[in-house]
């Protein structure tokens, strides 16, 4: 591990000032993925900013009906508050979904937007991977690729962002709010994370010195109608293979709106909204279901070892689809897909 310089912030403005003076600062929260990414050589920031004093670790409800989420709000506590079971279980069940019970009682929420990807050769500095050093060429294309991506790739990079929160809040329409040296800004969740397209390298669109303050969730728009599924080689930890978060809101047999995303497949969570409006005024059946999963799916593109990914997410996304119209989502305490 290389030597840094260690800042410990008092205040959101002590923090953003430490941030902002050395580029390749970052901010320590969990640790969960910022340290082991230390360890292997893979990050080598020269300053380390410790924001765990930041009164940013509160949930409080905002005057839209909404929620305010503090970026130190652990997985652990923000899945078992009421108010997020109640309202927002969507959430709750993707958070469940992910990590051990010891890494969510460590994890934040605004540590878990800033997750890094889980390629192979990402976490081999001995091997070229564009994401790590810009230029040297993407290993895993003509590789080891078996969980890469199928969506939105590039002749860069096919790496998938890891998160399963992170395909929850897309499909939830969250807000994340971040200060920074030129004062805060809101960023629509949609815009939060990047493709990689010939800078795989930028994982979001956070600008030097920003930091992330809270994320917002607004009103809930569906309630029993949600799922999220997740499809992975063992049931205990292990990150996605295929994921999918689904909210409807139903009329009868009907789907009056339907928000979907997809995890595992892209580079950030994945939505469709020009299929997800198709499902409007559509009955809620298996055909229905699948024609939105193969209008989603259409541009995709397997990496040969991955090809396998195109027909699992097709599946998936029928079988989510069918469980939020069932009002019968997927329960995370014993993982058994139905």
């Amino acid at each position: 591990m290389n030597r840094f310089d260690y800042v410990r912030a008092e205040s959101v403005a002590d923090a953003v000032k430490a941030l902002a003076a050395v580029p390749d600062a970052r901010a320590l929260a969990g640790g969960t993925n910022l340290v082991d990414l230390m360890k292997y050589d893979v990050a080598k920031p020269s300053r380390i900013v410790d924001i765990n004093r930041l009164p940013l670790k509160a949930i409080e409800e905002t005057p839209s009906g909404g929620l305010r989420i503090g970026a130190l709000v652990t997985n652990s506590d923000l899945a078992w508050d009421p108010r997020v079971v109640k309202r927002y279980a969507l959430l709750a069940s993707a958070i469940l979904a992910g990590a051990s019970p010891q890494l969510r009682n460590a994890a934040t929420t605004g540590g878990n937007l800033l997750q890094r990807t889980r390629c192979y050769y990402f976490y081999d500095p001995s091997t070229a991977c564009n994401k790590r050093v810009p230029g040297s060429g993407c290993s895993a294309i003509g590789g080891v690729n078996r969980i890469h991506a199928i969506l939105g790739t590039s002749d860069e990079c096919i790496a998938v962002h890891p998160s399963d929160m992170c395909v929850a809040l897309a499909a939830l329409d969250a807000v994340v709010h971040v200060e920074g040296p030129g004062g805060t800004r809101t960023i629509p969740f949609a815009e939060f994370h990047r493709l990689p397209a010939n800078e795989p390298e930028r994982d979001n669109t956070l600008r030097t010195g920003e930091l992330i303050i809270a994320v917002e969730l607004p009103a809930a728009t569906f309630g029993p109608n949600h799922t999220y599924l997740k499809v992975r080689d063992r049931l205990s930890y292990a990150f996605a293979l295929v994921s999918v978060a689904v909210g409807l809101k139903m009329s009868g047999g009907t789907v009056e709106e339907a928000r979907i995303a997809l995890g595992g497949v892209a580079h950030k969570p994945w939505r469709d909204r020009a299929a997800e409006e198709s499902l409007r005024g559509k009955h809620a059946d298996e055909e229905t279901f699948k024609a939105f999963a193969d209008e989603v799916l259409q541009q995709s593109k397997g990496q040969g070892q991955n090809d396998f990914k195109v027909e699992l997410a097709r599946r998936t996304i029928v079988r989510a689809l069918r469980q939020a119209a069932a009002g019968t989502p997927q329960d995370q305490s014993d993982k058994t897909i139905r």
